[in-house]
């Protein structure tokens, strides 16, 4: 596997190697001892998996400590614009976002670690979302950020007039809100 390091603090893109051959296809998906070796000793908890039509945006989401979650994220079909936005106060890069397609073609994963909040659009007409966390969901600590946020800027890669984004979504604070009650 190969292990790139964005701009941001903790944000991790794993690339594995993939063997093929007349019959299809094999990687690792996860692989603890080298997950380990780059020091990403989280330990998974809970997989979750979501199935989205194109245009959808889910996100921003994250849950507040104590119920905070890293995840591994990847794309079992389809193709997605995954973003993860830095949540932590005392960061440099506080307030800033980092962006990859994940597909079932390139088979990229992306960790988020604890602090960040995330979301992704679905670029392909269908994709099924993979994910998993090493803390369990809690709904009283649930929390988003408005996902066309003017000061985050996001370029979601799809046009205004095809998002499909849920009614919970469109009622998430802005992030000069959360910048008054920081929780990371």
């Amino acid at each position: 596997m190969d292990f790139f390091r964005p701009f941001i603090e903790g944000l991790v893109v794993i690339t594995p190697k993939i063997f093929r051959d007349v019959r299809g296809y094999f990687f690792e998906s996860y692989n603890k001892k080298e997950f380990e070796q780059e020091e990403l000793t989280t330990e998974f908890v809970q997989d979750n998996q979501s199935f989205s039509s194109y245009g959808t945006i889910r996100g921003l989401h994250f849950q507040k400590p104590p119920y905070a979650q890293s995840k591994l994220v990847r794309v079992l079909q389809g193709k997605v614009f995954d973003v993860a936005v830095d949540l932590r106060k005392n960061s440099n890069t506080f307030g800033k976002w980092f962006g990859i397609e994940l597909s079932n073609k390139n088979q990229k994963m992306f960790f988020i670690p604890r602090g960040f909040a995330h979301g992704f659009s679905v670029l392909s007409e269908t994709a099924v979302f993979f994910y998993k966390c090493d803390n369990f969901y809690n709904k009283e600590s649930e929390d988003g950020i408005l996902l066309n946020d003017v000061d985050l800027s996001i370029d979601w890669k799809i046009n205004s007039k095809d998002t499909i984004i849920s009614e919970k979504d469109k009622l998430n604070k802005t992030f000069e809100e959360y910048k008054r009650n920081v929780c990371f």
